[in-house]
C-alpha cells in the first residue's frame, strides 16, 4: 500500500463492526480472496497483493463456491500447501471456481489443482525442486511474464509437477524438474505458476503477481493510504455519529493511528484513556504522556493508574491465557470506569451525547491468530480480541482492523504522526505481563524492566532499531540458575533476549545480532540487574515458535 499519486474466540458479535470476514469494511474496495491451502505463505501473498495496491483477504479451502463466489471477489489466488492433489484428504478444489468468470491464479499446489479440475495431469517424478531454481520463461507472449527476462531465479518446492497442461492452455516457463512450470489462459483469465512468487527470493515474484492482477485480472491500484484513511474516517462518522468515545491508548503506533483517525473523524467526541496497569516498560508512561499530543492530533487525553487493580488481579495467577483475559477484562472496566466520569462531568451539559463506543487499535494479526479469521486456527488471544469479556458494554470501533502493521505505519505517517510513534517497537498490550514466565509480582517486574532498558538502550545506540521488528526480553521467573558472581555463588534467573526481523509479525526469524552488541547486553544486565545470572538468545522463527513466549 503506498500513498495515492494524483490520479479462540472472539467477542459478543453484537458488539463487533465489520470483520475483514466481510467486506463491507472495505466496500470500496475490489477484493482478491487468497484460499489457503495450508500453506506456510498464505498470509504473505495477501500482503504482495495488497503492495500492489489491491485489497486482499484469506480464505480456508474449506469454505464453499457458494460461499466465496457470494464475496463477490474480484480475483481468487488459490496458494500453495503440504499435499499432493491426489492424496486422500487433500485440501478440495470445486471446480465451479473456474466456470465462474473470476480472474484466477494458482500457486504451487493451486497451480496443480488447477491442473488436475481442467483435464491436465499432475505427477509424481523422479525430479524434486527445492529452494532456489533456474526458471526460462518460453512463449512469444505472456501475461505473467510481460517486461520480465527469459531466464529468472524463482523459489520452488515441490516433489509433484503439472506433466500436461489443460487443453487450451499455453505453457509459458519450464524449469529442469518442471516441465510445465506456468500456464494460462487470459481468455477464461486462468493462470498458474509452480513456483512461490510470494518470497523474496524469487527474483520476479512480485512483478508476476502485479501482472496478474493489473493485466489478467484488470484491477487497478485503489488500495493506496490515502484511499484507506477517506475510507475509514467516513465509516468512523457513520458508524459514531453524534455520539462520544474513548480510546485506549497504549503508546504503541496501533493505538495512536486508531486514536488519530477517530479524531479526523469525529474531533472532539473522542477521549484518549491511558491506562498504567503497572505493566509497562521503564518511564514510558512518561513518555507517552509527552508525545501524547502529536501523536492524536491534540484529542483529549485521560491518565488512570490502576497498577493496584491490575497486580492484585494477576497474584497467583501463571497460565498465559488466564493472564490476557484478566489483563482484558480490568482494561473493559477501567474504560467503563471512565466512561461513567465522562458521563458525570457533563451531567449538566444538555447537549453531551453517550459516550457509546471504544476505539482499539486492533490489526489483521491479532484476529487470524486469534482464531477470529474464517477457519483459522486460535494461537493465541490477544487481549482486544480473545480476552475481551462477553458482557462489554461498549461498541467497539476498529479502523485498523483489516491491516497489517506496514500498512498501519504507512497510514500513520500519512496523518502526520510523529517518526517515534510510528516506528515505536510493538509492544504487547498485555505489557510486561506476558513477558514473565510464572506469577507477575512487583519484585519481577521491576526486575525485567530493568533488563528490558539495557536492551533497548543498547539496540538504539547500534543504530539497530529499525533493523530489528522488536525484541522482547522475557524472565523465566520460575527458572534458576547457579552462577558466579563476585566469587560467590548465586542462584538468580535467565532472561531471554528474543531480537526478530519481520514485516508483518504473521512470520518472522531471529535477528542475527552482532556478537559484541550481545555481549555488552549480556554483561549489563548480569552486572546491573540485581538477581539476574544469565541471559540467553532465541534463534527461533515463526513458525514454529511466536514472537512472545506467552
Amino acid at each position: 500500500m503506498t500513498s495515492s499519486q494524483a490520479d479462540d474466540q472472539t467477542t459478543a458479535p453484537d458488539h463487533r463492526p465489520d470483520t475483514p470476514d466481510n467486506p463491507q469494511i472495505a466496500a470500496d474496495f475490489p477484493t482478491v480472496l487468497v484460499v489457503d491451502n495450508g500453506a506456510q505463505y498464505a498470509q504473505l501473498i495477501a500482503r504482495r497483493v495488497r503492495e500492489a495496491n489491491v485489497y486482499s483477504e484469506v480464505v480456508p479451502h474449506t469454505l464453499s463456491a457458494e460461499d466465496i463466489l457470494a464475496r463477490k471477489p474480484a480475483a481468487l489466488i488459490l496458494s500453495g500447501g503440504p499435499s499432493s492433489v491426489y492424496a486422500e484428504g487433500a485440501p478440495g478444489f470445486d471446480p465451479e471456481l473456474l466456470e465462474a468468470g473470476v480472474p484466477v491464479l494458482g500457486l504451487c499446489y493451486g497451480f496443480q489443482s488447477i491442473a488436475q479440475a481442467l483435464g491436465g495431469t499432475v505427477s509424481k517424478t523422479d525430479t524434486r525442486e527445492y529452494g532456489s531454481t533456474r526458471l526460462e520463461a518460453i512463449g512469444s507472449t505472456s501475461v505473467l511474464f510481460a517486461g520480465q527476462d527469459v531466464d529468472q531465479v524463482v523459489w520452488m518446492s515441490h516433489a509433484d509437477s503439472v506433466t500436461e497442461a489443460p487443453a487450451g492452455f499455453s505453457v509459458t516457463a519450464r524449469t529442469p524438474g518442471a516441465p510445465v512450470a506456468a500456464f494460462e489462459s487470459p481468455e477464461k483469465k486462468i493462470y498458474g505458476v509452480q513456483w512461490h512468487p510470494e518470497v523474496g527470493h524469487s527474483e520476479r515474484g512480485q512483478e508476476v503477481l502485479r501482472n496478474f492482477l493489473h493485466h489478467g485480472a484488470g484491477l487497478k491500484d485503489t488500495w493506496t493510504t490515502t484511499s484507506v484513511i477517506e475510507e475509514q474516517v467516513e465509516l468512523i462518522r457513520e458508524q459514531i455519529g453524534e455520539h462520544r468515545a474513548i480510546c485506549g491508548l497504549s503508546g504503541g503506533v496501533d493505538s495512536a493511528v486508531a486514536a488519530a483517525l477517530v479524531q479526523r473523524a469525529v474531533g472532539d467526541q473522542l477521549t484518549c484513556v491511558y491506562v498504567n496497569h503497572g505493566l509497562m516498560r521503564q518511564d514510558e508512561s512518561e513518555e507517552i504522556e509527552k508525545a501524547f499530543g502529536a501523536a492524536t492530533g491534540g484529542a483529549k487525553l485521560i491518565m488512570v493508574d490502576a497498577e493496584d487493580v491490575f497486580l492484585e488481579a494477576l497474584a497467583g495467577v501463571t497460565d498465559p491465557e488466564a493472564k490476557r483475559k484478566i489483563i482484558g477484562e480490568k482494561f473493559i472496566r477501567t474504560f467503563e470506569k471512565a466512561q461513567a466520569d465522562i458521563i458525570a462531568e457533563s451531567r449538566h451539559d444538555p447537549e453531551a451525547k453517550d459516550v457509546k463506543f471504544l476505539v482499539q487499535g486492533t490489526l489483521y494479526p491479532d484476529v487470524v491468530e486469534s482464531g477470529g479469521g474464517e477457519g483459522t486456527a486460535n494461537i493465541k488471544s490477544h487481549h482486544n480480541v480473545g480476552g475481551l469479556p462477553e458482557d462489554i458494554e461498549f461498541e467497539l470501533v476498529e479502523p485498523l482492523r483489516a491491516l497489517f502493521k506496514d500498512e498501519v505505519r504507512a497510514v500513520g505517517s500519512e496523518l502526520g504522526l510523529p517518526d517515534e510513534i510510528v516506528w515505536r517497537q510493538p509492544f504487547p498490550g498485555p505489557g510486561l505481563g506476558i513477558r514473565i514466565i510464572g506469577e507477575v509480582t512487583r519484585e519481577r517486574l521491576d526486575l525485567l524492566r530493568q533488563a528490558d532498558a539495557i536492551v533497548r538502550a543498547e539496540l538504539t545506540a547500534a543504530g539497530l532499531d529499525r533493523h530489528i521488528w522488536q525484541c522482547p526480553v522475557v524472565l523465566l521467573a520460575d527458572v534458576r540458575s547457579v552462577g558466579v558472581q563476585g566469587d560467590g555463588r548465586t542462584y538468580g534467573h535467565p532472561v531471554v533476549l528474543r531480537p526478530v526481523t519481520s514485516e508483518d509479525a504473521m512470520t518472522a526469524d531471529w535477528a542475527q545480532l552482532p556478537y559484541d552488541l550481545l555481549s555488552r547486553i549480556s554483561n549489563r544486565i548480569t552486572n546491573e540487574v540485581d538477581g539476574v545470572n544469565r541471559v540467553v538468545l532465541d534463534v527461533t522463527s515463526k513458525p514454529p515458535g511466536t514472537i512472545e513466549w506467552e
